[in-house]
């Protein structure tokens, strides 16, 4: 069994119920990556092989849940990394607050060159921005496959779409939790995890400018956040 550990700092959010914001703390615990997630199983194995041509090591399953520092999670719209070799992913976020499961917007911002050496490694060198708003699972399960997820970025001075689709390309929620619980992992109160993503439209590149969307059109409403990226200077 593994152990959950308690963040020293603490997210504010606010959480949606039934149209109305309550602002709760969130001292994050367990925080998990689901990689791999998509509901095409073929579409993953063609991304596999993609990504085993450019170094990456073949995933030993599919999907897989990498474990980050809970520290890494941030509501910040400013983040810092090390060179220009990192890009975001927009990522649905599944949280666990006074036993109730809630939904939230979030971006696994990863270091590209590192995943050449380790997944797990490229993926807790950055931080993991996150929405301060969410929604409770339970409001938007219904209709989950209609709900959009989608991202901007920066390119040569313009922004640009960088993902787009529905959540009916991902494997739902529920259905992770219930797997990583069965290779006894843990989801605690505090507990998040970021449940995967969709492909980039142009494939992945830095931009020292992240935008994330999730759009409900059946309840009309979007989480929106959006982040800095600052480059450090690599000196070796």
């Amino acid at each position: 069994m593994e152990t959950a550990v308690e963040s020293t700092s603490s997210l504010t959010l606010s959480l949606i119920s039934r149209g109305f914001p309550k602002a709760r703390g969130l001292r994050p615990g367990s925080t998990i990556i689901a990689g791999w997630t998509g509901r095409d199983r073929d579409a993953i194995e063609h991304h596999i092989r993609e990504l085993e041509a450019v170094g990456v090591k073949r995933p030993r399953e599919t999907p897989l849940f990498y474990r980050v520092a809970a520290s890494l999670a941030t509501t910040a719209t400013a983040i810092e990394v090390a060179g220009a070799t990192s890009s975001g992913e927009a990522e649905v976020v599944l949280m666990r607050l006074d036993g109730d499961l809630w939904v939230g917007l979030g971006s696994d911002h990863t270091d590209r060159q590192l995943e050449t050496v380790g997944v797990t490694i490229a993926k807790q060198i950055c931080a993991k921005p996150i929405a301060n708003i969410a929604w409770r699972l339970a409001e938007v399960r219904d209709h989950w496959d209609r709900i959009e997820l989608r991202s901007f970025a920066m390119r040569d001075g313009e922004r640009r779409p960088y993902q787009e689709g529905t959540l009916a390309a991902i494997t739902q929620p529920w259905i992770l939790l219930e797997m990583y619980e069965k290779r006894g992992g843990r989801f605690d109160d505090g507990a998040i995890m970021f449940t995967g993503t969709l492909p980039a439209i142009e494939g992945v590149y830095f931009s020292d400018r992240f935008e994330i969307e999730l759009h409900d059109p059946v309840l009309a409403r979007t989480i929106r956040h959006a982040y800095s990226v600052i480059a450090l200077p690599i000196n070796d």
